[in-house]
């Protein structure tokens, strides 16, 4: 019995591949749009100690403010050990369920939308596409972004001003009946236009910077594309955002007397007392963790996609174009 199932397997295997190259050509089917969101959770396991040392860094003020990187790993290994570099992590797998998944789908609904009917998309269009994202991203993100910002620089802050949320729900919970209900969505104009910077430079550069890297003679479809188009965003993401990201922090994590009033006046602020490179303070850690989380999502991204495309191929017996 075995010698005959051997005996006919090659066979099994020409008739299989006789069949594939027989099934219809079609277009690839748009993925689920849940995708972004879990990538980017998935990345974040590997990036969050290091956005929580830009938190740190960013909220550093008076004595502390020149204080480096190198102070703000030692001061949190020794107050909370290595879990301590875990703190808000609940928090900012809700953010990335919130923010990454509202942008990454509204980007690609856009994208499909805008795009002329031979598949290409200008860059105008693609621009527009993940400004708009970045909007809908921002907003749908500031109510964790803000309980992430105070869970990561609880652990700084003196025993009797820290909030102690117990995780991402209890700081919902307690900002909405502290705070009011506006208080989930205090300094959502600086979330939101660093969100709008952010889906722009990020998701539009790495399009771009994939288009530009195929149409060299290095690069094919495949994981040293992705790596590369992916460190690329990362950087110019980084270095776009960066004063959107202190203001951001610095609103989120302010109590109910802030000195903030409006972005605007934040930055000016922050310029005039500390300089105006406060506001590409922690510029370094936040490359060293958006590189790394830009190139895990985009990277994990693309296997969801082809494993998707994959088993959606061969359950309804088509060949993409």
């Amino acid at each position: 019995m075995s010698e005959s199932t051997a005996a006919q397997s090659p066979v099994s295997l020409v008739i299989h591949a006789d069949d594939k190259a027989s099934w219809p050509l079609v277009k690839k089917p748009h993925p689920p749009f849940y995708f972004g969101g879990f990538a980017a959770c998935a990345a974040n396991f590997f990036t969050h100690p290091l956005d929580l040392l830009k938190v740190r860094l960013q909220t550093m003020k008076g004595a502390t403010a020149n204080h480096g990187i190198s102070h703000v790993v030692k001061s949190v290994y020794r107050g909370q050990g290595l879990l301590g570099f875990y703190d808000g992590i609940s928090a900012a797998v809700l953010r990335q369920m919130t923010y990454s998944m509202a942008r990454f789908a509204t980007y690609e609904t856009l994208k499909k939308q805008l795009s002329n009917d031979d598949g290409s998309l200008p860059f105008y269009r693609m621009a527009f596409a993940g400004v708009v994202a970045g909007a809908v991203g921002g907003i749908c993100g500031t109510p964790a972004d803000i309980v992430l910002v105070r869970l990561q620089n609880d652990g700084s802050l003196p025993v009797e001003q820290r909030r102690n949320y117990k995780n991402a729900f209890d700081g919902l919970f307690r900002i909405t009946r502290e705070d009011g209900p506006r208080g989930l969505f205090k300094g959502a104009v600086p979330n939101v236009s660093r969100a709008m910077l952010m889906t722009g430079a990020q998701l539009v550069s790495y399009d771009g910077f994939k288009q530009l890297l195929l149409s060299s003679p290095y690069f094919e479809e495949g994981m040293p594309l992705h790596f590369s188009a992916s460190f690329l965003a990362g950087f110019v993401a980084t270095t776009i955002t960066s004063p959107f990201d202190v203001v951001k922090t610095r609103v989120m994590n302010a109590g109910p007397t802030s000195p903030y009033k409006n972005l605007f006046q934040a930055m000016v602020l922050i310029a005039r007392e500390e300089g105006p490179l406060a506001l590409y303070k922690g510029w370094t850690p936040a490359f060293v963790r958006m590189a790394p989380q830009t190139i895990l999502t985009f990277i994990f991204l693309e296997q969801f996609r082809n494993l998707y495309w994959d088993r959606h191929a061969l359950k309804n017996k088509v060949r993409y174009e």
